[in-house]
């Protein structure tokens, strides 16, 4: 004899949402590309836990006019709000693979008036941009997107001032950087970590050139840096 245990019609429509919730959430993560789509833009303008805009105040210390460079700027989420803060004199460049996403940045600065923002179309593995031009320069959700991204760490040590800044920012997803992983490739590529915020899960972290540390006190403790 088969028995059947009942089932409430608001426990199967919980367990049916469950279903579709969990193959949504298999569609979105095995389905996200690298880089991003400008097709699924609008999914860039919605604000991660952890990586707001007071963190990235807090961590990247935007000032008057520095010179800021932003690698994959998406649809402007930070630009937008990393830009006002340079001043006239200062200056936002944004960098990206893709000719839409920088189109779409350059039209949301326009109707916001913001006229300090340069939109450059390249890879982040080859900066074209001289050594030392930057103050400091940004990547939030992008590095992960990126292959090779020691290259890109490379790349960043070279176009900072001596004593400019890095900062990345992650979150769990499927080009997701761990904390750990991003430490050890900055103390390989030269760089050390000068503060964090958040959870390995979704982070802002800022590293200085070696050279910046060196001349503030000695190197053989430092990790990633050499005496």
């Amino acid at each position: 004899m088969t028995h059947t245990v009942p089932t409430r019609p608001g426990l199967r429509w919980a367990l049916a949402a469950g279903t579709v919730g969990a193959v949504a959430a298999g569609a979105w993560w095995f389905g996200d590309k690298a880089p991003y789509p400008y097709a699924q833009r609008r999914l860039l303008d919605l604000q991660l836990p952890g990586l707001t805009p007071a963190g990235l105040n807090a961590v990247l210390r935007p000032g008057p006019g520095e010179r800021i460079l932003e690698i994959g700027p998406g649809t402007g989420l930070q630009s937008l709000h990393i830009a006002p803060q340079l001043g006239p004199d200062g200056r936002l460049d944004v960098l990206d693979i893709q000719p839409e996403m920088l189109d779409h940045v350059m039209r949301r600065a326009e109707r916001k008036g913001l006229t300090n923002i340069t939109p450059t179309l390249s890879d982040a593995r080859e900066l074209p941009f001289p050594d030392g031009a930057f103050d400091a320069m940004y990547l939030v959700t992008a590095l992960g997107e990126i292959p090779e991204p020691e290259r890109v760490l490379t790349e960043a040590v070279r176009v900072l001032a001596p004593d400019g800044r890095l900062v990345v920012g992650e979150f769990f997803d499927r080009h997701w950087i761990p904390f750990g992983t991003l430490h050890r490739l900055a103390d390989a590529s030269g760089l050390h970590l000068a503060a964090r915020r958040g959870s390995t899960l979704a982070y802002l972290a800022r590293f200085r050139p070696c050279s910046a540390v060196a001349r503030t006190g000695p190197l053989r403790f430092t990790p990633g840096c050499r005496a």
